[in-house]
């Protein structure tokens, strides 16, 4: 066996998946089969996560039914909500409110004692994670603010109810489809560090709840889910400066300073999900007539190309797209895991389907053959 050490397992083969496939070099993101460009412009996200649950696209028949026993799934119990509350009104950290919420609705859950690899049961029990989640960081929000929950409707679609959720008032055509464009290019991407944080904990046979929890966990750093934030943080920083974007990204490279929302681990060329959000950044800035965030993350991107050879990766678009639907910067991350819930869930149905422990080792670098000194001699 091979002692040679992978950093940050970069490069290195761990499993096969039939959910979602990436070419690095040429920019391309599919799902089971399906070009993303094609499902972000024609499927809902409903039909993205039968998709990625089922292994097929649903007919219309049982879309319908997909979509009706997850739309009844959307209400918290009394217990989570009461939680929720709670940690809205201590000001917690939103991901640590949704990674919560996440653990307690385990206790709710009718199936919550079937064994860990009934494949059913995990799918009623996704199938409620993600209807559930969503409502969870929508009450966070508006109890935040000082304002009562927003009770679910069971007759929109998936986005259609978290934004009404979150505003109080049902969305327009193009803000609900942008949305659900941006849930289902977020609902999936390979082995990413918080699909695999899931997939090591389903791999000790340990339940769902919990290695969707782990996986939330995970994502909430800053090198994962929470580049999003950062970039809209970075782009009112500009905004407020008297630089122009690329002067103010020239001064914070000579800094040292990070510019977010660039590099990928696997792309090599821009994140194709970069540039469907950067179409619906520049589309939501004419609509309503000031499109300042869009061009200014234009130039930061022709920068930073010509100047480091780095594509932006999807983080960088829908920091613009979500700060123009009028969602709060910490809730960014949040919305990450809401859409990539249904990822998750897949990948967790296949890792109990061929389960293996992972169980992987580490180069031992520190001292040897030390000699034991009892404790009245030292």
């Amino acid at each position: 066996m091979s002692d040679e050490v992978k950093k940050g397992l970069e490069g290195v083969v761990v499993a096969e998946s039939g959910l979602s496939y990436i070419d690095g070099d040429e920019g391309r993101l599919v799902y089971r089969g399906y070009d993303i460009e094609d499902l972000a412009r024609d499927a809902s996200y409903e039909e993205v996560l039968y998709l990625l649950w089922h292994g097929n696209l649903p007919d219309e028949d049982e879309l319908a039914t997909f979509a009706d026993a997850m739309s009844s799934e959307r209400d918290l119990d009394d217990a989570t909500l009461a939680t929720v509350r709670r940690l809205a009104e201590a000001d917690e950290e939103p991901m640590a409110a949704v990674r919560t919420a996440t653990s307690m609705l385990s206790a709710s859950d009718p199936d919550a004692d079937a064994d860990p690899t009934d494949r059913e049961a995990n799918l009623r029990k996704g199938r409620r994670i993600t209807a559930k989640m969503p409502t969870a960081v929508a009450a966070f929000k508006r109890i935040r603010n000082g304002n009562d929950p927003v009770e679910p409707r069971e007759d929109l679609t998936h986005a259609e109810n978290f934004l009404y959720m979150l505003n109080d008032e049902e969305p327009d055509d193009v803000l609900a489809e942008t949305f659900d464009m941006a849930l289902v290019l977020h609902a999936d991407h390979g082995l990413n560090a918080s699909t695999f944080s899931s997939m090591v904990t389903s791999s000790t046979l340990s339940d769902i709840y919990s290695a969707v929890t782990s996986a939330v966990g995970t994502l909430a750093g800053s090198l994962h889910g929470g580049a999003n934030a950062n970039v809209m943080r970075m782009l009112k920083e500009i905004d407020d400066s008297d630089m122009e974007p690329t002067e103010w990204v020239e001064t914070a490279l000579d800094e040292g300073r990070r510019v977010a929302g660039f590099g990928h681990r696997v792309y090599n060329v821009k994140d194709p999900r970069a540039k469907i959000l950067g179409a619906k950044s520049e589309e939501l800035g004419e609509a309503a007539g000031d499109t300042k965030w869009y061009e200014m993350s234009v130039a930061i991107e022709e920068y930073v190309k010509s100047e480091k050879g780095l594509a932006p990766n999807v983080d960088f678009y829908s920091a613009s797209t979500y700060y123009q639907m009028g969602i709060p910067i910490d809730l960014y991350t949040p919305i990450f895991a809401m859409s990539r819930s249904g990822g998750w869930v897949g990948h967790v149905l296949e890792q109990y389907d061929d389960n293996r422990l992972i169980r992987p080792r580490a180069k031992y670098i520190g001292p040897k053959n030390q000699e034991f000194v009892p404790i009245g001699e030292r």
